[in-house]
């Protein structure tokens, strides 16, 4: 059974500061369908975020992960189609692989990318100071060297071919009421 998508409206999205973030891996449905088998194609995630844009709510678009000579050849054109469609901030992550997921992405490179494996793994550890990861918390979402430094500078131009002057947004706190009881918020 197919499920017909529902329409949403944001009613005055000025007097809440709601903010949407979704990651787009790829603009290719077949390789989206490899790397992220059940989540939503990326042509609806960009949809959703030009929907939520039009409807005055902040977005952001990550570019994540950015995985070394398979997805980073679409790093410019997501940014592109994302700021196209109203999307006011994106950023870049590159993949991390922690202990127990090193081993499932290499058994999936083997299979869908065996050409490439040696030299997709051979970068990562080039970002990540030799390893596959790196696990502290300060520097994980920062890779290092030579290749990294490549990376942020062709998503620095491609933000700024965008038009996207900074690559966060603020939001507007005034509204914010601290929990009423026993720490929890209000659904409404």
């Amino acid at each position: 059974m197919k499920v017909k998508p529902r329409r949403f409206t944001i009613e005055s999205p000025s007097r809440k500061s709601p903010a949407v973030a979704v990651s787009v891996t790829t603009l290719d449905p077949k390789l989206s369908g490899k790397l992220e088998p059940r989540a939503s194609a990326p042509a609806k995630r960009l949809a959703a975020l030009g929907q939520l844009a039009d409807a005055g709510v902040p977005t952001h678009c990550s570019v994540a992960p950015v995985i070394p000579a398979i997805t980073d050849e679409f790093m410019e054109a997501i940014v592109g189609r994302a700021a196209a469609l109203g999307v006011r901030s994106v950023g870049w992550i590159p993949v991390r692989l922690p202990y127990e997921v090193a081993p499932l992405f290499r058994e999936w490179l083997s299979v869908h990318f065996p050409e490439r494996g040696d030299k997709v793994m051979s970068v990562i550890r080039s970002i990540r100071g030799g390893r596959d990861n790196d696990p502290d918390f300060f520097t994980r979402m920062r890779p290092d060297g030579v290749w990294a430094e490549l990376f942020r500078a062709r998503f620095r131009l491609a933000r700024r071919r965008a038009g996207l002057k900074k690559s966060r947004f603020e939001l507007d706190c005034n509204q914010f009421r601290p929990p009423e009881s026993g720490g929890q918020l209000r659904l409404l």
